[in-house]
């Protein structure tokens, strides 16, 4: 009896360990739930951010929605969930006089893994923590109200889009295209070599601007919960660690080229070329995103690169909408383009996002003109689990994130609030094409037309830099 006794206690007593950690777990959701959304209501964090938080800190849930095994389902809990509640946590409430995030200037170390980088961040001394009173502002105030965007990936893509391209463009020859395109750009050559002229005696000095940028910043990206937080936006079918995501080393990989007019350089194309705007006129090619394309590329020239601007139509067949195979048919004309022009160093691949909210949460200004945000896409070619996707393979992946890396931090430098977090989603969109490829989401369906001629400068301007 007496044994029996004591087993009963001890079962009393598990039973109720038990019950408090379900209550202490079922507290601390709570209280998460409210730090997220007074995060929200003050632009520290997105939504989807929250719901990806909300929906893997539910391990059981987790486990049975994805069919993940306890290890997995734990280092994705690990990963994704904790970086973000350990920077809420201990910087959202830190803010200036004018209610925008701070930032540290202390230098530290970037470790590999995320159990040290949060033992780093946790661990912080008081003078460390002075230091963000003294810091500039962070890049995430600009993401206020920021909506997630609308999934790329074909499956997900239910949004009707305006048939805006015309008869004869839809049935214009790709290769009369391109020729055009060429001839255009050699008639213009003397212009683009005075361009170039003009620009070499300017890129120490640009060079030199951007290094210090990029110095200034390092400090505090190098601590990866902060990089997540402030940087990225990682979809739930995919994951992103440390080690991938090293602002060191993407940020000291030179990405310039040796600019040449007398061949291509840089090739702009458009994977969903009927994407359109607000105010978009039916049938004018010039209020979609190809004509966002065409300016941007003229933009360029004058910078004095030599750009092919690529009109082909991969997303329409047979007048019918279709994106199923878009990236396949792109990427059968892009190689064929590349295979004619290997000089060919930069590929941009242009697009228009589809989102949810307000037009003013998609809008800045710049020199004193409305300007649609923009927002810079990586495919990882990997799962939810972390796992490498076989049959996508990149071997420009590590390239393709510091582009997108470097371009952000010097958009939050010298236009902040234009930018848009990076977007990391799981397929690979044809960026294993070239080390400097680039998914660029130029505005949303929301955006006039004049707002999205308007960040095309601003666009150039950026591209100059990281490629001078």
């Amino acid at each position: 009896m007496r044994k029996n006794s004591r087993l009963q206690k001890l079962l009393y007593g598990i039973m109720a360990v038990l019950g408090a950690y379900i209550m202490y777990k079922s507290g601390a959701l709570l209280a998460a739930r409210h730090q997220m959304k007074k995060a929200l209501e003050n632009g520290s964090v997105q939504q989807s951010v929250e719901d990806s938080a909300m929906r893997t800190w539910s391990l059981g849930y987790s486990a049975v929605l994805e069919g993940k095994t306890a290890s997995s389902w734990f280092a994705a809990w690990f990963q994704q969930v904790v970086p973000v509640l350990s920077y809420l946590t201990d910087d959202a409430g830190e803010e200036t006089e004018n209610g925008k995030d701070i930032v540290s200037e202390g230098v530290e170390e970037s470790d590999d893994t995320v159990e040290n980088a949060l033992a780093k961040y946790e661990g912080e001394t008081e003078s460390e923590k002075d230091d963000y009173e003294n810091g500039q502002e962070s890049t995430n105030a600009a993401d206020e109200n920021e909506s997630e965007p609308e999934s790329i990936n074909a499956a997900d893509e239910n949004e009707s889009e305006p048939d805006s391209i015309d008869v004869a463009y839809e049935n214009e020859s790709e290769t009369e295209s391109r020729s055009a395109a060429y001839e255009s750009e050699t008639m213009d050559m003397p212009d683009e070599r005075e361009s170039n002229e003009t620009l070499t005696e300017d890129e120490p000095a640009q060079e030199t601007s951007v290094n210090s940028i990029f110095s200034q910043v390092l400090p505090q990206m190098s601590d990866f919960s902060y990089l997540l937080a402030n940087y990225y936006t990682v979809d739930a079918d995919t994951a992103a660690d440390a080690e991938l995501l090293n602002a060191e080393t993407l940020l000291s990989i030179d990405l310039s080229i040796e600019q040449d007019a007398s061949v291509p350089q840089i090739l702009i194309y458009h994977t969903h070329s009927q994407e359109a705007f607000a105010d978009s006129r039916e049938g004018d090619v010039s209020d979609t995103v190809v004509g966002m394309g065409e300016i941007l590329a003229e933009e360029l020239r004058g910078y004095g690169y030599n750009v092919i601007h690529d009109t082909g139509v991969y997303d329409l067949v047979d007048g019918v909408l279709d994106r199923s195979a878009a990236y396949d048919y792109a990427r059968e004309s892009v190689d064929e383009i590349l295979e004619e022009y290997p000089t060919i160093e930069v590929i941009i691949d242009l697009h228009r996002d589809g989102v949810e909210g307000s037009e003013e949460d998609f809008v800045t200004e710049i020199d004193g003109k409305t300007t649609s945000r923009i927002m810079f896409f990586n495919g990882l070619s990997r799962s939810a689990n972390g796992e490498t996707l076989s049959w996508l393979p990149n071997a420009y992946l590590e390239e393709n994130l510091a582009f997108s890396l470097q371009l952000q931090v010097l958009s939050n430098a010298e236009y902040p609030g234009f930018a848009r977090k990076i977007y990391l989603q799981a397929e690979r969109y044809n960026l294993h094409l070239r080390a400097r490829s680039l998914l660029i989401e130029a505005g949303t369906q929301l955006n006039t037309v004049e707002e999205e001629q308007n960040a095309m400068a601003v666009i150039a301007n950026l591209l100059r830099q990281i490629l001078s």
